[in-house]
């Protein structure tokens, strides 16, 4: 089907299994050896899609002239200046082969100082000038304004000497930061864009786009996708320019409607919903085209309050902090690790710029290679979009029950993560009440799936009414969801004849309008695996026989309304309009990209006979006993009460 090309043959007689990372891992004849002439030279047609988890940089368009501009940096004008983070004015300066160089300033507009603190990071400029009589590389640089990277522009360049600037001076640019970023910013500066928000990505300014239209979170698909629209994106939030504009659901797959495809953004526009665009309809598009980005922001240091220590590699340890407190300041200390999940390690990785959590560690005993044993903070509880570990709420005095080394905070950082969401339309469809005999109930009181009172119930006569309905938990983020104990530490359920590996994987909850429980709901562990994959995606994990358990990227693990457990006993609730909650993983112990789509909610009517569920939608895993679980010491704020 292609045409012959002239040259060596490498392999000859190639079987793969299918699974190997290199067509040289498959077996042949070995390199170079083959009785092949050219008419059977091999080809491939690959589909046009990309795996789930696929890792590797997928950037569409690299604007950088490795021969002309190798880095773009803004010197501050003094050391005042440089000692406030972040830097926002300051003289352009292009680095060469040869060294720094500035630019003339003579023709200079603002919207060439839009471009340079779009790659800085800053959604938008001022305009200042400073005149002197330097020699320049770069002259009369001319951009529309809407160019990803000063590279784009237009420009005179002196190639092997400076040219004299006449009448002007080095460009100074002045640049004004996105709320999250300006000066003494504090933990409530979070801009409240209500329209588009990015979402698992690892670090600041990344993350799958997704649109708000109505009440309901959707995402963009990748036809044209572009640095253009995608920078109208990042400027939207606050950061600058976009870096790179990713296709084929490389910050993982996005749940719900997709919105908007074939988007051509001028560059511009003041929000993504302002930019030519097609509304789309299922046939069009699927979420594994769903577009994300990575946006330039500004440079904070943040990295350099935090280290780790005593770990094998780099990307793990325990955690030490520069101390935020005035009488310790400049040394470094601990964080108490009481309290300490996967949502707080997951900022001191993102501080760290080491990606996503692996694990959060309450103690670090193994890993004790430091002199640091002083704790500097203590009750540290994050919401997990935090840039840093001290926009976290903690204590304001630091109060540890467990006060030695050994008891310190330590994480493992990784480039990906599982992230697991619920399938919010399957149980509006899928929920009824039973009345259950108490016969067929015994397992699953030994299992604790039943209320209080069914301890005082006439066993084995009378039923006790239950509220029953399907989960379906997809994993779309970019890695397995594995349970944190390893098998040896699973527990054998003799009623359900298989091992559960995590204690608590769910929690249900039936709440009054206040969010106050009415039904004790329960604490649901279940054993994990693959129920049904994507097209295209094997099944790694089945329960049977002692299997290995976790679910898959791109698969589903489904709890059906029929199986045991699967329901809140409502026998003591009075007929009336309640809450329905729904939280995975709610106790952060197994690592995610995303916290905030964890939990699940409904509005439901019970009439004492049937129950109608609506508006079944995803939300922060925010629950009444996740905040009673954070404690105030006697006689101590935290840091949010003033």
């Amino acid at each position: 089907g292609f045409n012959p090309r002239p040259g060596q043959i490498w392999l000859d007689n190639v079987m793969c299994s299918g699974s190997e990372k290199s067509i040289e891992k498959c077996l042949s004849r070995g390199w170079g050896n083959s009785d092949c002439t050219h008419e059977e030279d091999a080809g491939v047609v690959c589909k046009d899609e990309r795996l789930p988890g696929f890792l590797d940089s997928n950037i569409i368009e690299m604007q950088v002239d490795e021969n002309r501009m190798e880095e773009i940096r803004l010197r501050p004008l003094s050391a005042a200046h440089a000692a406030r983070m972040p830097v926002t004015e300051g003289v352009v300066e292009v680095k060469y082969k040869e060294g720094w160089s500035q630019i003339c300033n003579i023709g200079w507009t603002i919207k060439n100082s839009r471009v340079i603190c779009g790659m800085m990071g800053f959604p938008s400029e001022k305009i200042t000038l400073k005149n002197d009589h330097s020699m320049y590389k770069i002259h009369s640089v001319a951009c529309t304004g809407n160019e990803a990277h000063l590279s784009t522009c237009t420009m005179e360049f002196s190639k092997n000497t400076s040219a004299p600037c006449i009448g002007g001076g080095p460009v100074v640019v002045s640049c004004v930061p996105g709320p999250q970023f300006a000066q003494g910013r504090g933990r409530k500066n979070k801009p409240n864009h209500t329209k588009v928000r990015l979402k698992g990505g690892a670090r600041a300014g990344e993350g799958r786009v997704e649109v708000l239209i109505g009440s309901e979170w959707g995402t963009v698909c990748d036809d044209l996708w572009n640095l253009l629209s995608a920078s109208v994106v990042c400027r939207e939030l606050g950061f600058g320019t976009a870096k790179e504009a990713l296709t084929g659901a490389r910050m993982g797959q996005g749940m719900g409607p997709i919105y908007m495809n074939e988007v051509q953004c001028l560059g511009d526009e003041k929000s993504l919903r302002k930019c030519p665009h097609k509304s789309i309809t299922a046939k069009d598009c699927k979420h594994m085209e769903d577009v994300s980005v990575k946006c330039n922001i500004p440079y904070m240091g943040f990295e350099k309050a935090i280290r780790l220590t005593g770990g094998r590699t780099q990307l793990e340890g325990r955690v030490e902090l520069l101390a935020p407190n005035a009488s310790l300041l400049g040394q470094w200390g601990l964080i108490c690790g009481d309290g300490w999940t996967s949502r707080e390690a997951m900022v001191a990785c993102r501080q760290l710029g080491l990606g996503y959590a692996s694990s959060g560690l309450s103690e670090t005993w193994y890993w004790d290679s430091s002199n640091v044993t002083e704790m500097v903070m203590s009750g540290v509880k994050c919401r997990g979009d935090e840039m840093t570990l001290s926009d976290c709420q903690h204590h304001r005095v630091v109060s540890c029950k467990r006060a030695g080394p050994q008891f310190a905070a330590g994480i493992i950082c990784s480039e990906s993560a599982s992230d697991m969401v619920l399938n919010a339309p399957l149980v509006e469809r899928s929920v009824y009440i039973e009345d259950r005999p108490l016969h067929l109930l015994y397992c699953a009181a030994e299992e604790n799936c039943l209320s209080k009172s069914a301890v005082g119930a006439n066993w084995p006569y009378g039923h006790r009414r239950l509220l029953r309905f399907s989960s379906e938990i997809h994993n779309v983020g970019r890695a397995d969801f594995r349970p944190r104990l390893g098998r040896h530490s699973w527990v054998w359920h003799e009623c359900h004849r298989h091992y559960h590996s995590m204690d608590i994987f769910t929690n249900y909850d039936l709440l009054d309008l206040n969010g106050t429980k009415v039904a004790d709901g329960h604490k649901a562990s279940f054993c994990l695996e693959d129920t049904e994959c994507h097209e295209g995606i094997l099944k790694q994990y089945e329960c049977a026989n002692f299997g290995e358990q976790g679910i898959t990227v791109g698969c589903w693990d489904t709890y059906r309304h029929d199986i045991d457990c699967q329901w809140i006993d409502i026998t003591d609730v009075k007929p009336g309009n309640y809450i329905l909650q729904v939280i995975i993983n709610p106790n952060f112990e197994v690592a995610e990209s995303d916290f905030t789509n964890n939990a699940m909610r409904c509005n439901c009517k019970y009439d004492g006979n049937r129950v109608w569920l609506h508006k079944c939608h995803l939300g922060d895993s925010y629950s009444e006993e996740a905040e009673k679980q954070f404690e105030l010491y006697p006689g101590q704020l935290n840091n949010q009460i003033s």
